[in-house]
Order: C-alpha cells, then structure tokens, then sequence
C-alpha cells in the first residue's frame, strides 16, 4: 500500500495546504508522495464527511501532518478514512498513546521526572495523588498539554505540600485551558536541565532525526545521546513519534522531557523540510 500525506487546507484558499505545513507539503510532492487536504476546523467539530471532502486516495495509507486534534477525534478521522478504504500509518490507539502522558509513561519512568495523574479535573483527587511525590518543586499540566506562557501563575508549583498554592495555580490553569482540558491534571516534579531542549524523531522505535525544539529553533542541544532510549520508545509500538530531550543539570543525563505523537508535533523552522520528509517518510 502506498504512503501519502495528509496536510490541513488553507481555510481561505482550500485547494492550497495551509501556510504553515505549505513547505512541508512542498518537500513531500517533490519527494514523490501525493498530498492530500483536511479540513481541520471540520475534523475538529466532529464532520468528518466535511473534513475529508475530496480526499480520493482508496488503498493509501496516509501519514497526518496538521494542527493538533484530541484522540477523540483522531478516531473519528481514522474511521471516516477507512470507510474511504484509506488507511492512517498511525492507528487511533497508537495516537492516543503518544498523545497523553499516561500511555508512555511506563515505558519512560526511568528516563523522566516522576508523575502523577488524575482521571479528572476533580480538586480533591488532585489533591490525593499529590501525596504520592515527595516534597519540593513541580509542574503542573493536562494529559497532553501545558501553560507555559503562564509559568508562575498556572504551571509551575514551588512545593506540592502547600496545597492552597497548588490549587490556586491548578485552578488558573483550568481557566485558561477551558473547555479544551484533556481528561485530567498531571503533576511532575521539577527537574533542572542545562542548554535547550532537543525535539529527536521517530520511525517505528529508531531515531530518524534530532532537531531543535520549536521553541529554541536557533539553538542545538550538544550533549543529547538517544542510545538509551530506543529500547523504552521501541516498546511504545508507535509509528511516528516525537520525543523532546534534555539534558539534567546535575547528572548530565538525557532526560525525556515529552512524548508526542509526531504528526502534530512541530517542526522547528531551522530543521530543512526536505529533510525532515525524507527522514519521517523516507524517499
């Protein structure tokens, strides 16, 4: 079955892929791949016969690569695709268990700082599985996302044992989040790092590529080594998956920072989209 890609469309010129992923899409057609349009508003909302209008590819498998979607309706797209007979090289399940930190945090737990989770935004669990890490300083975020851009007031919590102060920054953060909180808090405790974030790839449990992190696309991480990582992201079974890397400021260990299903991952502007197509799909 050949491999296609399937980019978002340009909500104002729909024939055309959006500005965003346009040299990706570039790169993939002068690679030999066919490219294919999503309506990724539609898709969000949940029309998946408005999303995936004109998409002709029967006996593809196509390879998303657009905006952020919720496993939700990462399924929905899956199932409308395969009513099309059109196949994603990575399944719903794989999706979601890239795209939230329960899904690989077992297979990661000796790698990243430690975590706990709630199944809600419930403030009396929150409060309970706090008890699980000891004392100090953590990071506060949802199943898949964070507020970084709201370090002090809804991420970061000096000392999980003041609980008045972990909640006033949880409650920020559900603000801000609304309704696009996913399922439930995670909490990780605080870890210092050394030098910028690496963003490495990955094809089927090998490393493809190691980038900058979109947030520092200017700045290359030197000290990252990725060989102690392919047996715990190979176990993840995922087809295509990002993995943000850093290096501890204490141990000069490389820690993982995220996991991230890498079709919605981001790639930093300094990493050659020709390169970056040829290194996840493969000429």
């Amino acid at each position: 079955m050949t491999v296609g890609l399937l980019f978002p469309r340009d909500v104002v010129r729909p024939r055309r892929p959006d500005d965003h992923f346009a040299p990706e899409a570039d790169a993939a057609r002068a690679a030999g791949f066919d490219v294919f349009l999503v309506d990724h508003d539609a898709a969000v909302a949940g029309d998946v016969v408005s999303a995936l209008r004109g998409v002709d590819a029967a006996g593809t498998r196509l390879l998303y690569r657009g905006w952020m979607l919720t496993p939700d309706r990462y399924t929905d797209l899956e199932r409308g695709l395969t009513d099309r007979g059109i196949g994603l090289v990575t399944t719903a399940a794989q999706f979601r268990r890239a795209h939230h930190l329960p899904g690989w945090y077992s297979a990661m737990q000796e790698l990243t700082p430690r975590s706990v989770w709630t199944t809600s935004g419930d403030r009396d669990e929150l409060i309970d599985r706090l008890q699980v890490l000891p004392s100090g300083p953590a990071v506060l975020k949802d199943f898949s996302k964070s507020e970084k851009h709201y370090w002090d007031e809804a991420m970061f919590i000096p000392d999980i044992r003041d609980h008045v102060h972990a909640l006033r920054v949880a409650d920020r953060f559900v603000e801000l989040r609304g309704s696009a909180f996913d399922t439930g808090f995670v909490v990780r405790e605080f870890e210092s790092w050394r030098g910028p974030e690496a963003r490495s790839w990955w094809r089927d449990g090998e490393c493809v590529a190691i980038s900058a992190h979109p947030d520092t696309p200017h700045e290359h991480a030197s000290e990252i080594d990725t060989a102690g990582l392919s047996r715990a992201v190979a176990s993840l079974g995922l087809a295509f998956a990002s993995v943000d890397l850093a290096v501890h400021a204490t141990t000069g260990r490389t820690r993982v920072v995220e996991v991230g299903d890498g079709q919605v991952s981001d790639r930093p502007t300094t990493f050659d989209p020709v390169h970056f197509i040829d290194a996840v799909v493969g000429s």
